[in-house]
């Protein structure tokens, strides 16, 4: 197995973070945990033991999950950013970063992983 293994989620919709999961599973990668806010999410982080995320974007209540990419970004942890749309305005300090398009597809998944 290469790449990334110990994948965070960070995503405040149950089904489509139990959807990645069960793609995570499928993938030979595993899910050390999952998350749908910034405070929960930098807790998992300040654990550590994470290989890489996939951060959805837009959290509940407005949140946006920067905070969560510049958590990462300080540990040289690899993220994707997860987006309901191709167009909703990255921070420029993350805009290299691969992005997934909802609906996500295992394939999508794979590849995006891949590129970190």
């Amino acid at each position: 197995m290469t790449g990334p293994q110990q994948i965070l989620i960070v995503e405040d919709e149950p089904l489509i973070a139990m959807m990645l999961e069960d793609f995570l599973e499928v993938l030979d990668k595993r899910a050390v945990g999952t998350a749908d806010s910034v405070e929960s999410a930098l807790a998992r982080v300040a654990q550590g033991g994470i290989d890489a995320a996939i951060l959805d974007l837009n959290l509940r209540g407005g949140e946006r999950s920067t905070p969560i990419a510049e958590a990462l970004a300080e540990r040289g942890v690899p993220f994707i950013f997860a987006t309901g749309s191709s167009d909703e305005a990255l921070d420029p300090r993350f805009r290299d970063r691969p992005c997934l398009t909802k609906p996500f597809t295992m394939d999508g998944v794979q590849k995006a992983l891949e590129s970190l």
